[in-house]
């Protein structure tokens, strides 16, 4: 019935800073949009064919979650370049891995992660596929 995740919903109480980490350490593209309801100017990361979208805690959308809360999430990412790299990049972004690499299960494989938090501190898993 279902077939992929199209977008998700990110709660931040520090949009400048959620803006940073997300563009800047995770180099995701920045989008505007015209959204919700009622319809208004939005705000949402790209990276490969998904986004997320932004809420600020207390001033979120309709539709929303019953309890949009920052911090409560707990992502997944693949990465589209070797672990190695994406551990670079975080190094010199300045920011701090959480743990790993480490060995998981990944939806479709094993994959190698690495974590570390954003600044609402949802936890960011960012992998790679094992072969």
């Amino acid at each position: 019935m279902l077939d992929h995740l199209d977008h998700l919903v990110l709660t931040t109480a520090n949009q400048a800073a959620c803006i940073d980490f997300y563009t800047r350490v995770l180099g995701m593209r920045l989008e505007t949009f015209v959204g919700g309801t009622p319809p208004v100017e939005r705000t949402a990361f790209n990276f490969g064919n998904q986004k997320i979208n932004l809420h600020i805690k207390g001033k979120e959308f309709e539709p929303k979650a019953h309890l949009p809360t920052p911090g409560s999430l707990d992502l997944c990412f693949i990465a589209s370049v070797p672990l190695e790299q994406v551990i670079r990049n975080i190094h010199a972004a300045d920011w701090p891995i959480e743990e790993g690499p480490v060995l998981r299960t990944g939806a479709t494989s094993k994959i190698r992660s690495v974590y570390l938090r954003d600044p609402d501190l949802n936890l960011i898993e960012i992998s790679e596929i094992l072969e």
